[in-house]
């Protein structure tokens, strides 16, 4: 027991080190873009999107550095899962998320293509420098997209986005600035390098396979400010906020993440293991093609397709945890779940067309 607490204690602190290295990082920085003049909603658009988005980063660069390919690739594919059934799952639940023409017009859709190719790209087991560039120009040009197109946005999408504070311009404040973004890319880094270390540790003490470290408890660990963020704002209303944050999460994922990842593994490029090729790849891709039905059924995500959500990540986990106990009946499992959810699917399309014939 004593050989696991450690490793243990090392994950935990390493997430709770993220957490507030990223909190730092992205005041210091969103400061520093004020210094600078940068409009408050190009700040919004990119410097925020990308800070949320630095614990995955910095974790999933970590990992290449120390020879762990399957530790990256993990932690963003299982990242992207989590925050579609678990962050749009929680925040429906807490709220019914109303989703507004833009996000079904053009964001899920850009999702959904980007997650094909990230699957197709990676088909072969590597994610080559070539598809790192060209993940990264694609980012490049979403963003410049983004910022053009800002006027399509309602009053109400504009008023989500973060608020920020005004800046006091003088020798204290431009320190105070300095000070968090330092602090914060080192407790990033640091986090990052103790969460790794202690995510192969315990791979090793439960002689299982990084991935499936990386797809759970890093992934769960590295997207916490993803949910905080969209709880927060499903409790206050703000419900294009909980669901425009998941979306771009997991666009930054695939295209800053993986893209950083498969340029700074150089010319051998970054190595996608068989079992995330066959199974978690694809899995991914398919919780993101599912938000379109979802979001089209009447204009939002109700308690009951959240609820729907959650089932599926907790059966994702069960299926992970029975995998590695060697469950002998798992293929019997997988159908029964398969039957379930599709009586649940045919269930809930009943209702919805009694609703219709009702009203």
């Amino acid at each position: 027991m004593n050989d696991f607490l450690f490793p243990i204690i090392e994950i935990v602190l390493g997430v709770v080190l993220l957490f507030a290295g990223g909190e730092l990082f992205i005041q210091g920085a969103i400061f520093l873009s004020l210094i600078l003049g940068i409009p408050q909603i190009v700040i919004g658009l990119t410097v925020v999107s990308f800070g949320t988005s630095s614990p995955e980063l910095l974790v999933s660069l970590s990992s290449i550095f120390k020879g762990s390919d399957s530790l990256a690739a993990s932690n963003v594919i299982g990242s992207n899962i989590f925050n579609v059934l678990v962050v749009l799952g929680i925040s429906s639940l807490i709220t019914p998320l109303k989703v507004k023409s833009r996000i079904v017009r053009r964001d899920v859709p850009l999702l959904m293509a980007i997650s094909s190719a990230v699957w197709a790209m990676s088909s072969t087991g590597l994610l080559t420098l070539q598809a790192g560039i060209f993940l990264i120009f694609c980012l490049i040009l979403n963003t410049l997209w983004e910022i053009n197109t800002m006027n399509e946005k309602g009053e109400e999408t504009k008023d989500a986005e973060p608020e920020i504070e005004e800046l006091t311009d003088n020798y204290k404040g431009k320190l105070n600035i300095l000070l968090k973004l330092i602090l914060g890319i080192f407790l990033l880094s640091f986090g990052s390098n103790i969460l790794v270390n202690g995510s192969q540790t315990l791979a090793n003490l439960l002689g299982v396979n990084e991935i499936v470290i990386g797809l759970t408890i890093v992934a769960t660990g590295t997207s916490l400010p993803e949910l905080v963020t969209s709880i927060i704002a499903a409790f206050k209303g703000k419900t294009d906020l909980a669901i425009g944050n998941v979306v771009g999460s997991n666009l930054l994922n695939q295209l800053l993440i993986l893209g950083s990842c498969s340029i700074f593994s150089g010319f051998k490029g970054l190595v996608i293991e068989q079992s995330l090729i066959k199974v978690d790849l694809p899995f991914m891709v398919l919780t993101t093609f599912a938000c379109l039905p979802i979001f089209w059924s009447k204009g939002k995500i109700t308690r009951i397709e959240g609820f729907i959500l959650l089932n599926l990540y907790i059966f994702y986990i069960l299926d992970k945890i029975l995998f590695l106990n060697g469950f002998n009946f798992l293929s019997e499992l997988r159908i029964g779940l398969f039957i379930y959810f599709a009586l649940l699917t045919v269930f809930l399309i009943v209702q919805e067309k009694l609703k219709f014939s009702n009203s």
